[in-house]
């Protein structure tokens, strides 16, 4: 009779520290309003290991596999919106292909992945009820991918979202043609579509957008109802709940006086009635000054598929992040613009508006910062996870 675990090895324990800190780097990971609706397991148990190669295509688990799982937490996921069921799900492939890229730099790259389709039941004991299962992956030690695991976690910490001023000279059309080719190997290679928009017009065409239609960021009660309860009021507070974001990274510095009218204006129940009187216009006017102040370049990225399905998902968020490492490594900072491909009007105005290719589902501001800005808050177990 075969022991319900399998005994530890030198193998093994080689995977625990490298897992340890894969995690903690891929914690580092993007999600709207820095949610981190993530989740991961380790199947070491004899019958998760079984239940996992079952998924991987049948046959008996291997003794040289190591074995994991992805999941969506559906406590922390977005839920206003009918676009954030693809942002949670892009911000899962966020997370994954930054573990797997940890991994892989120090010798475990993935032998097999399977995306499951959406609603798949998870076939392992202990899965917590709130995960949807996303993807299974099977890990062999060898060369792994030759990429140096202390450059990518030292660029996963510099990674930042900066909201504020860019310097205003273009950037380097090599730079950017650079930024549009992967140049790590990719799980699902051609499901995504990057470009570049730096033309002026095509800058102040996105300026005017904003100006006409990001008001509805504050104006749609539900999300912003949502957003507003990822706004923390001090670092204090966003270090103490592990998520969100502070008035300082959504605004820059504020003085004591600024500070507390932001705080009582952003109120859902003050601000409701005042874009009733076109306070919502006015906050959106303040987005397209800053596009319009500094903004060397726009970045998109659409899925080359109009009904884009689990895997393309995933593979949106890995090459979303493949894209925001390489960018923060050349010095490069973005301000994601969400609310206008949160809203599928709004998402097909823009794509016609500025020509865009596929089924566009991320827009940033790209550039290089005027200042430093503080990292979000991270949670207390961010870079855990469970093992079954």
């Amino acid at each position: 009779m075969q022991p319900t675990s399998h005994a530890a090895t030198e193998l093994e324990r080689r995977f625990d520290a490298a897992l340890t800190g894969a995690t903690a780097t891929a914690a580092l990971s993007p999600s709207s309003h820095n949610c981190q609706p993530w989740g991961l397991a380790r199947l070491s148990t004899d019958a998760a290991r079984a239940a996992a190669a079952t998924l991987l295509g049948g046959g008996e688990e291997r003794t040289d596999e190591e074995y994991v799982a992805l999941a969506l937490d559906h406590g922390r996921e977005l839920t206003a919106l009918p676009a954030h069921a693809v942002e949670m799900r892009v911000s899962c492939g966020a997370y994954w292909r930054t573990l797997l890229r940890a991994l892989a730099a120090q010798g475990w790259a993935p032998s097999r992945v399977r995306v499951l389709e959406a609603d798949a039941r998870a076939p392992f004991s202990g899965w917590p009820p709130r995960w949807s299962l996303l993807c299974v992956a099977a890990l062999r030690y060898g060369e792994g991918s030759g990429e140096r695991f202390a450059e990518l976690r030292t660029t996963a910490g510099a990674r930042r979202t900066q909201r504020g001023a860019y310097r205003r000279e273009p950037l380097d059309a090599g730079l950017l043609d650079a930024l549009e080719t992967p140049t790590v190997k990719e799980l699902w290679p051609g499901t995504v579509t990057v470009q570049h928009l730096t033309r002026p017009q095509q800058l102040e065409s996105f300026a005017a957008f904003c100006s006409r239609y990001a008001g509805r960021d504050f104006s749609h009660p539900e999300a912003w109802r949502e957003t507003h309860s990822y706004l923390r009021l001090s670092r204090a507070e966003a270090d103490m709940r592990g998520d969100g974001f502070t008035l300082r990274q959504l605004f820059g510095p504020l003085t004591p006086a600024r500070h507390l009218a932001k705080r009582v204006l952003l109120d859902p129940r003050v601000l409701r009635p005042l874009c009733r009187l076109g306070f919502d216009r006015r906050l959106a006017d303040g987005l397209a000054a800053t596009v319009r102040a500094g903004t060397p370049a726009l970045t998109t990225m659409g899925f080359t598929t109009a009904q884009p399905g689990p895997a393309d998902l995933l593979a949106g968020g890995a090459r979303l992040a493949d894209y925001w490492l390489a960018a923060a490594g050349a010095g490069l900072a973005l301000h994601p613009v969400s609310v206008v491909v949160q809203h599928e009007d709004l998402r097909q105005k823009l794509q016609a508006r500025l020509g865009l290719a596929g089924r566009t589902f991320f827009v940033s501001r790209l550039g290089r910062p005027t200042a430093a800005v503080p990292p979000t808050a991270r949670r207390p177990d961010a870079g855990e996870h469970r093992s079954l």
